[in-house]
């Protein structure tokens, strides 16, 4: 299979110098894609900004903004299988970008915020043949939470995970069918969280790979 995978946070700028952005550290959507090329697939891989080298054989895009990508993930998804979506998108990035760099004036500074693009339901919402793996992160009610990002990203499956996953080494998950029943639990490093995904991944779409 071709297979689409995004990985790592986005950066939303406040001004040339500083931005809004999150302490992914792309090592989940790289362990997957490593998993993925290691078993045979060809993967595409979008990353946003992370200090670690990708895996090798990879058909990597390097992505800074949300804006970036979602205009990539949109131009590659069509000639792909699938897409697991693993990045940390920015939620938000300021209305204006200020030009230059903000100089202190010892007054409080007040930015207003706008929601960014909702990468992964354009992709679910341009799928045709594909098949879609949603990550959510959640601190709070997370299967409610994940169930309703999943009908509304019209995934296939999404992955739930919580914010001790920011960062480390190790991840638990919980995956969540299209009718929110769990249909797979994992937990441990994630190189090996990653391989038992894809391996889960390939038993439900036997026939396809390839």
């Amino acid at each position: 299979m071709r297979i689409l995978i995004t990985a790592g946070p986005t950066r939303e700028y406040i001004d040339d110098v500083r931005y809004l952005s999150n302490a992914s550290s792309g090592r989940m959507g790289y362990a997957l894609a490593a998993a993925a090329v290691a078993t045979g697939h060809t993967v595409v891989l979008v990353s946003g900004p992370v200090e670690r080298e990708p895996p090798p054989g990879c058909d990597v895009h390097f992505v800074e903004t949300t804006a970036q990508l979602q205009e990539t993930c949109l131009r590659l998804f069509p000639e792909c299988d699938g897409v697991i979506a693993a990045a940390a998108v920015c939620d938000y990035r300021p209305l204006k970008r200020i030009s230059g760099k903000l100089t202190k004036t010892g007054r409080p500074v007040t930015f207003e915020l706008i929601e960014t693009a909702d990468v992964l339901a354009d992709l679910g919402s341009r799928k045709d043949h594909q098949w879609i793996v949603g990550f959510a992160l959640e601190s709070q009610d997370p299967r409610t939470n994940a169930l309703r990002k999943l009908k509304m990203k019209n995934c296939d499956w999404i992955v739930v995970n919580d914010t001790t996953a920011i960062g480390s080494e190790t991840n638990s998950v919980e995956v969540l069918d299209s009718e929110g029943q769990t249909v797979l639990t994992l937990s441990g490093p994630k190189k090996s969280v990653a391989a038992d995904l894809i391996a889960w991944l390939e038993q439900q779409l036997e026939g396809q790979v390839h």
